[in-house]
């Protein structure tokens, strides 16, 4: 049986948080900053209580690291999440597909672990895998192609000799306006038997037990029965529903936040 990452334990009166796709900078860094401020809401909140928090990816609606350059912006966000690592709260974070070229900067920077493919984590008596959800199960099979060709080392090698004022630029519009970049555009519900993230989970019953999969990409807020004492949720999103889960040691439910 597959061994887990980390085995964490969540002590009675703390919880794991859960987070996806905030897509910040998206449409444009203006736009976005009600949506950062809300969200930073939500950190400050959860403070209190937390005992881990895992990021689903796709924090950011582009990003990509130079050798000494980041994207320009989203100060505050990561000044809390320093903030936070730095009180003692674990903090994960999963590449999602718009975030894909992220490199060491998190883990050097702010002293978060950075994952590019799901992970199972135990969670007191709990096993959840856990990932972004992008390019898995059945279909997508031309996104699939296109990530094959952002993950490698070539193109990303030659994506580094554009000037990052030249190369975040063209990277941004492509992230908004390409869905060959952003993946399935598609935020409706397709029903239960053809969720391809729900199958997937299906599929990965049938070698291992997992109590929970969670997952974001999606953008859509739901719990889906995968087997008998088997559950996938998806995170929904911080564009429009402001939703989030939570694990408080037992059980694994989601919420809106509601400033």
């Amino acid at each position: 049986m597959k061994q887990p990452v980390e085995q964490l334990t969540i002590p009675p009166g703390k919880k794991a948080y859960f987070s996806s796709d905030n897509h910040l900078g998206a449409p444009t860094a203006e736009a976005s900053k009600p949506r950062e401020l809300k969200f930073l809401a939500w950190l400050n909140t959860i403070e209190r209580d937390a005992a881990a928090i895992f990021l689903l990816g796709d924090l950011f609606d582009f990003w990509f690291e130079y050798k000494t350059v980041v994207p320009k912006g989203f100060v505050r966000v990561l000044g809390k999440l320093a903030q936070l690592r730095d009180s003692g709260i674990p903090i994960y974070f999963f590449v999602g597909n718009h975030d894909l070229w992220m490199q060491d900067y998190f883990e050097t920077e702010l002293n978060i672990p950075t994952f590019h493919k799901p992970q199972l984590f135990q969670l007191n008596d709990k096993r959840l895998f856990i990932g972004h959800g992008d390019g898995l199960g059945p279909g997508d099979k031309g996104y699939k192609r296109m990530k094959k060709v952002f993950k490698s080392s070539v193109f990303q090698w030659l994506f580094r000799w554009v000037h990052p004022d030249i190369g975040v630029r063209i990277a941004q519009y492509l992230s908004v306006k390409n869905k060959l970049i952003s993946g399935d555009d598609d935020h409706t519900f397709l029903g239960e038997e053809n969720e391809w993230l729900a199958t997937y989970a299906k599929r990965k019953l049938e070698s291992n037990h997992y109590d929970y999969f969670v997952f974001g990409h999606r953008h859509l807020p739901m719990r889906i029965e995968v087997g008998e004492q088997s559950s996938y949720f998806n995170l929904g999103d911080w564009i429009v529903h402001y939703t989030y889960g939570v694990f408080d040691g037992s059980n694994f439910e989601l919420k809106e936040f509601h400033t």
